[in-house]
């Protein structure tokens, strides 16, 4: 069983990283682990800060933002009824994707709980810029909140959310072993029904489909008998198409709570691999995805 003690939760005051953090407090009070709620004052985004760097007092202005900020977070934590034994919240100057980085590397977080801007305006620029960049660089999971097109079937009771279906995404390879073991974890803390799915390109012929087909089901089979007790509740489903197409219809026409896949390395093969699969159903799906890294 793995075990979930610190979670990291950037919030920018948004719709979305509201729903992230209300969704760390839920994987929180399950695990009894501890939320850390971060907040990045960014220049960039205040034009006048050259200004005032050259014409006024840049620490007050500094200091004003900051302020500003930690007001915003203990006020977050008193309506949702937090205190300080099981979250903490900090502000930090910077860039969003360096700071998340950094801060998680240092307070060793387990899990980094991160809003998206889903089907809303989400572009390349703004999932480049903060969510690509902190999925591909960190060494934790990263579970990526959007606003989904139909509520999820996890029920919400006092910030608890219990899962009931879970959907792995496999390729085989060794990016996918770790993911698999969080995918199974949760499937024992939840109780829930996990789907193991491969998703075949398609194949030139009917033959040579059937047999593509054939194999894989082997290979899934070989891989839960050596994983999975019988106490657990698991199926298989292959599929032949585009992966983030097929894997998007299947958590949809399941009603799944949470998409598991792998997260590769840092390289160029790697973005454009994310970019055609892990990015997209991070775009289109209907429910949070939980990337982990190799």
């Amino acid at each position: 069983m793995l075990e979930i003690k610190s979670i990291l939760c950037p919030i920018d005051f948004s719709e979305f990283s509201i729903r992230a953090y209300e969704y760390a407090l839920s994987l929180a009070e399950h695990y009894g682990a501890k939320v850390m709620a971060q907040h990045i004052v960014e220049l960039t985004h205040y034009p006048y800060a050259d200004y005032v760097a050259t014409t006024g007092d840049y620490a007050a202005f500094c200091r004003t933002l900051h302020d500003a900020a930690r007001q915003r977070l203990e006020a977050l934590l008193k309506t949702h009824g937090q205190d300080s034994t099981r979250s903490e919240f900090v502000v930090h100057e910077g860039t969003a994707p360096d700071c998340i980085l950094s801060y998680a590397e240092k307070r060793k977080a387990d899990l980094i709980v991160i809003g998206t801007h889903g089907r809303r305006g989400y572009d390349r620029l703004v999932l480049g810029s903060v969510t690509n960049r902190v999925m591909r660089r960190t060494s934790c999971p990263v579970l990526a909140i959007c606003t989904p097109q139909q509520a999820s079937a996890a029920e919400t009771q006092k910030h608890v959310h219990h899962l009931r279906r879970i959907l792995f995404c496999t390729d085989f390879s060794e990016n996918s072993e770790r993911a698999f073991r969080y995918a199974v974890s949760a499937t024992e803390e939840y109780d829930a029904e996990l789907v193991v799915l491969h998703v075949i390109e398609e194949a030139r012929s009917s033959s040579t489909a059937q047999a593509a087909l054939a194999t894989v089901r082997e290979r899934l089979d070989k891989m839960i008998q050596q994983e999975m007790s019988k106490a657990l509740k698991i199926k298989t489903a292959v599929r032949v198409g585009k992966p983030y197409q097929q894997i998007i219809e299947l958590a949809a026409e399941t009603h799944t709570d949470t998409i598991v896949m792998g997260v590769r390395g840092r390289g160029a093969v790697d973005l454009a691999v994310f970019g055609s699969t892990t990015y997209r159903v991070l775009q289109l799906g209907p429910c949070p995805v939980l990337a982990v890294h190799v």
